[in-house]
């Protein structure tokens, strides 16, 4: 009986040390400090859906969001959150970066005005001043949104707001404004009175485009870890859908400084773009988005989509 227990004993040693050994580190960095377009990482890290995984992940917000992939590109981070349009631009300039999977299925950015100002369809901005924050970018949406309405770039007066977007708008400085995201400035507008109407891109002659993916480095695309990663993304996007108030629970209590009207308005806004099959690419939407790029002149040549983005198997 002595000798059983013993085994027993070691056995069990043995297999709390094999299950500790299998929680493999991975870190995450962020495109921008936490906020609820990070509902799924939230959710999968305070619900043990990581840890089932086999994963000790690590959520990094950057210092400067600017060189996330940068850091990627250089081993050190093995996991980044990205915009799919500045993927491109990354790729177009040499960096090893992938799309392995979707976090915001859909495009956040708008072009905004006041819901009570005299601006009811795109035609109206012409001879009117749009703020925006990104040259080189934003600019070149605006073009193509306004092409739509049967406008030109000279038919409005482009006014670099930097960040201050929704206090430009409101205070009367620009009478519209192009990179407020849907899920942010819509409800930060209407919470302080002055409530937005938006003009969303895609229906306004974008292509159709993934807000924020993960990438990593082109030489990770075989490591095991990546599928245990999405798939218990997958797991916590799943929740957020069937359980939305006992999610948003679980974030705030987390991070409760993020526990205001604001960022509980954004967290239920958002949860419609999150992916659910965030493994899964749609390869048509990427070739489409690199020819849109190519022919603005913001790449040299649109990439083969395998060489952007990939489907692990």
């Amino acid at each position: 009986m002595i000798r059983l227990l013993v085994a027993t004993m070691l056995a069990m040693t043995g297999l709390l040390t094999t299950s500790a050994q299998a929680a493999d580190k991975l870190t995450v960095l962020l495109e921008w400090f936490v906020n609820p377009d990070h509902a799924p990482l939230v959710i999968a890290q305070e619900k043990g859906l990581f840890a089932k995984a086999g994963l000790d992940v690590e959520l990094v917000p950057p210092a400067d969001p600017s060189v996330v992939p940068r850091l990627v590109a250089a081993k050190q981070a093995d996991i980044g959150i990205h915009y799919q349009p500045n993927l491109y631009r990354d790729h177009d300039a040499g960096l090893p970066i992938v799309r392995f999977g979707t976090l915001v299925e859909t495009p956040l950015n708008t072009v905004t005005v006041l819901a009570d100002g005299p601006i009811k369809s795109l035609k109206d901005l012409k001879g009117r001043k749009v703020g925006y924050s990104v040259s080189g970018f934003e600019d070149v949406l605006l073009q193509r949104m306004l092409a739509s309405a049967g406008l030109g770039k000279d038919d409005v007066d482009l006014v670099n707001v930097n960040f201050s977007l929704s206090p430009s708008l409101i205070s009367g400085a620009v009478d519209a404004t192009i990179g407020g995201y849907r899920n942010f400035e819509l409800t930060q507008m209407k919470l302080e009175g002055h409530p937005g109407r938006a003009f969303f891109l895609e229906e306004h002659g974008i292509p159709t485009y993934d807000e924020l993916v993960f990438v990593t480095h082109r030489d990770l695309l075989s490591d095991d870890r990546l599928p245990r990663f999405l798939a218990a993304v997958e797991e916590a996007s799943i929740f957020l859908t069937n359980h939305p108030d006992e999610a948003w629970a679980v974030f705030a209590k987390a991070y409760p400084n993020l526990d205001d009207e604001l960022n509980r308005t954004a967290f239920f806004d958002t949860l419609p773009r999150f992916a659910k099959r965030p493994a899964a690419l749609d390869t048509g939407r990427y070739a489409r988005f690199g020819a849109f790029m190519k022919d603005e002149g913001l790449i040299a040549k649109a990439p083969d989509v395998a060489d952007i983005a990939v489907e692990l198997k």
